[in-house]
């Protein structure tokens, strides 16, 4: 997760990770909209591409979350485009 809020006026957060399939990233998207909506009472803005493209992306407003197929996320490097945000939270 990375703080961008001094970056950027559309959102606080990204949430950027990988899955290693269709399923898993289809699970991943899944799992972070039941999360919002549990926790927090939040639905997400809009939600762009796909698991089969292997990029999605749900826009919480003020938290963007970012799932990556592993090449896809190799190829965009959000956290290089994004490095002076502050890491957050480092999961591997």
């Amino acid at each position: 997760m990375l703080d961008i809020h001094s970056q950027a006026v559309f959102a606080d957060y990204f949430v950027i990770c990988s899955g290693e399939s269709e399923p898993q990233l289809r699970a991943l998207m899944q799992a972070a909209q039941i999360e919002a909506k549990k926790e927090g009472d939040r639905r997400p803005k809009g939600v762009e591409g796909n698991p089969a493209d292997g990029w999605i992306l749900v826009d919480f407003g003020d938290v963007v979350v970012h799932l990556f197929a592993v090449e896809k996320r190799a190829y965009y490097d959000l956290e290089s485009l994004w490095h002076k945000g502050r890491v957050v939270v480092r999961m591997q």
